[in-house]
């Protein structure tokens, strides 16, 4: 599913003497959740304090963009609930955005304080309020094998995994190590079945298959998974640069390992794929 964002040119926030209009202070918690009210038309502004470097939202009904240290959320259909997460260089926040409500209740604003800033004096943090379909992620850090020859131009490392509902989140990281700028996109997915690989595949789960080494994977078909969201940091990175992105999707059950392919655009000179252990 392709996702289109809007630019935010300029944004004025007047305060309205509307007392139910919330303006909160968290403390930032991976093992909370918090819950947004929002409001058709209108924005929601978390602010942390320092800067963000990636988000992601997990349907296209909220439109989500972030600058510096601020994330700006806004939905566009009614009747839709998701979740979103915010990371920074010390935390990832968790939220869940409750289906677009009534201006007078909806969180106007929320500041953020982080690990970073958990010094300064704020406000006691308010228990979250769970409902027994909340799930709390667990991040799984991703292995890699070490490879075994020079690196490529364009490279990409599988970061982290974040599963919940069946949706699973993929965190990457793409570096450009060539002398031309290179333009990312949300990768496309796909399943290799009856994937077969000189070591035991189930030694290999979460982990990312080193590269040349892929070329001794045998394959009986390619099935495309359908990808639900994805995010970028940016889209275009320069030489030595590189970008951070969230791709979205919900796999089949399968009680066997399943190995998947990420396939990027092309650098103009070779293949840019990530091949995942799952």
């Amino acid at each position: 599913m392709k996702r289109k964002w809007a630019a935010l040119l300029g944004i004025t926030l007047a305060v309205l003497p509307v007392p139910a209009q919330k303006v909160e202070s968290e403390t930032g918690n991976r093992r909370r959740i918090v819950h947004l009210q929002t409001a058709l038309n209108h924005l929601t502004v978390i602010e942390v304090n320092e800067p963000v470097t990636l988000v992601a939202a997990g349907s296209p009904s909220f439109k989500v963009e972030w600058k510096e240290n601020k994330v700006f959320v806004q939905p566009t259909e009614a009747d839709v609930a998701t979740n979103l997460f915010i990371w920074t260089a010390s935390e990832r926040l968790n939220y869940e955005l409750e289906p677009a409500g009534t201006v007078d209740n909806m969180n106007f604003a929320l500041d953020e304080t982080t690990q970073a800033g958990q010094t300064q004096a704020v406000s006691p943090p308010r228990p979250a309020v769970l409902s027994p379909t909340d799930v709390l992620l667990a991040d799984r850090p991703v292995k890699a094998e070490t490879a075994k020859h020079a690196k490529k131009r364009v490279e990409v490392q599988i970061r982290d995994l974040y599963q919940s509902e069946g949706t699973l989140f993929i965190r990457y990281a793409a570096r450009n190590q060539g002398n031309h700028t290179y333009s990312i996109a949300t990768p496309k997915v796909y399943a290799l079945d009856g994937a077969q690989y000189p070591r035991s595949l189930y030694a290999l789960e979460n982990t990312q298959l080193a590269e040349p080494d892929t070329a001794r994977l045998k394959v009986k078909q390619e099935t495309k998974i359908p990808v639900l969201d994805g995010q970028l940091q940016a889209w275009r990175i320069n030489p030595g640069e590189e970008t951070m992105g969230v791709v979205a999707l919900r796999l089949p059950a399968n009680a066997t390992p399943t190995v998947l392919r990420l396939q990027f655009p092309s650098d103009g000179q070779g293949e840019i794929a990530a091949y995942l252990v799952r």
